[in-house]
């Protein structure tokens, strides 16, 4: 793909949170270019991410994306001193690699009008990227700082404009990322309105999205997220001999890959409850203990997992102390069951939200349910979703996820939102600081994402 549309300059102005001053600045590329490209940074919590998207019409092509996770096995969790240094350790040689994969310009190929670079050691140009992509918050604040800074020295750099991506807006998109990476002379999809569910280590929420800053949670976790307790789960569950061998962190999917030897062939048998009454009955199993569901006796738009890692540990540690040796068999019942109770509750919370939706005479259709974040690489979560969508009345709702390598914190979709909103109008002044906690809802206190300083919009 090639660019081939002029740059044009339109001037901007910014609006100082603080001061209420405007600043014009010029020389910024049109939004009305046929094809943007982008080096995007991910750096929020312990993935260092740098990624190369080119997105022309309606087709995008990843260029470049990979990943170094801090090694915190050590810790059994996310630590973030060691997180910090794997992004100062990580960050330059990553951008430097990604720089070899932006787009030659051959003889007969033009760049775009956006500019051509040539690293060292090369004869050939490349293609300059037309504007710099990185997580603004929420996250670490001192995590975040690596990758912002880098994308605004490659900003100043190269004298291109530079968004500062919302994370969670990010995660939110990427199944419009993976629709433009198969292409389509469509509108981009899924369109708004579209409700999703955000599960991840650290979120839980439930939203219901209109456009691309436009997002109304409509539940989320009022204790820890899905991810945390499947984590907390799997350290309790899991064979002390798996855990002490394992080769990162990513304790939830090892407690699916327990749970399920085999993937799908182990819940095909899975039968989503039929009504809510179906919900409150506990499955007993050969070992004498049942898990229960959260908040089953309410329709309470809210999520609650404290209990499903809770409970776990509570029947492992019983046993240990009255000195019951726990089978490989009962605990890979114990880790199948807490899944099931996990993803029955986030199942049934959304359910109530799409019938509350219905009632409601002034909201658009929904017909696709985003599941987007870490635990979207679930194959059983999906499998449970599914089942209660079709017995539920939702049947018509199409479900849609990115594949497993999207689901985790990576650039790729950094660099989508970051194209979707610089093609909106907006950019980000160069002297805007990471947000540790930044809203994505409207109405919250902060006014969502953009509701902080430091939005530049075209005027």
């Amino acid at each position: 793909m090639l660019c081939s549309a002029p740059t044009s300059v339109f001037r901007s102005v910014v609006r100082s949170p603080r001061l209420g001053l405007g600043v014009w600045r010029q020389g910024v590329p049109s939004v009305s270019r046929r094809c943007l490209l982008t080096l995007a940074i991910e750096s929020s919590c312990d993935d260092t991410s740098v990624a190369i998207l080119e997105k022309e019409k309606n087709a995008t092509k990843i260029h470049f994306l990979e990943n170094v996770t801090a090694d915190t096995r050590e810790y059994g969790g996310i630590h973030p001193i060691v997180a910090l240094e794997s992004h100062h350790e990580s960050m330059s040689k990553l951008v430097n690699k990604a720089l070899h994969h932006l787009p030659l310009i051959t003889g007969g190929n033009s760049d775009g009008g956006g500019g051509q670079i040539t690293l060292a050691g090369e004869s050939q140009p490349r293609r300059k990227p037309d504007l710099v992509a990185a997580t603004r918050g929420p996250g670490m604040r001192s995590n975040l700082t690596i990758g912002l800074e880098t994308g605004k020295a490659l900003s100043v750099a190269w004298q291109v404009p530079f968004v500062g991506v919302h994370h969670m807006q990010a995660h939110l998109l990427t199944p419009r990322l993976v629709a433009s990476l198969e292409g389509g002379d469509g509108p981009t999809q899924p369109k708004f309105p579209f409700l999703s569910i955000l599960v991840s280590g650290g979120h839980s929420i439930l939203v219901r999205s209109t456009s691309i800053v436009g997002h109304q949670i409509m539940a989320e976790s009022s204790d820890i997220a899905i991810g945390e307790a499947l984590d907390k789960t799997a350290r309790e569950v899991l064979p002390p001999s798996l855990l002490e061998n394992a080769k990162n962190t990513m304790y939830g999917k090892m407690l699916e890959q327990f749970a399920f030897p085999n993937g799908a062939a182990d819940y095909t048998d899975y039968r989503p409850p039929r009504t809510r009454g179906e919900e409150f009955i506990k499955k007993e199993t050969p070992w004498g203990w049942a898990l229960g569901t959260p908040f089953a006796n309410t329709r309470t738009l809210e999520f609650s997992f404290a209990s499903v890692a809770s409970r776990a540990k509570s029947l492992i540690v019983a046993k240990t102390k009255a000195g019951v040796d726990v089978s490989l068999e009962e605990r890979r019942a114990l880790a199948r069951e807490s899944m099931r109770v996990a993803f029955e509750h986030l199942a049934s919370r959304t359910i109530i939200a799409l019938e509350t939706l219905r009632q409601d005479a002034s909201s658009d259709k929904i017909n696709t349910l985003v599941v987007s974040g870490g635990v979207a690489a679930n194959r059983f979560l999906m499998t449970v979703l599914r089942g209660f969508l079709d017995v539920r009345g939702f049947d018509h709702v199409r479900l849609v996820a990115p594949p497993p390598r999207l689901c985790t914190d990576n650039a790729a979709m950094i660099g989508w939102a970051g194209i979707e909103m610089f093609e909106a109008g907006w950019h980000t002044d160069l002297g805007t600081q990471p947000v540790r906690k930044w809203a994505l809802d409207a109405q919250a206190d902060d006014g969502g994402i953009l509701g902080v300083g430091g939005w530049i919009r075209k005027m």
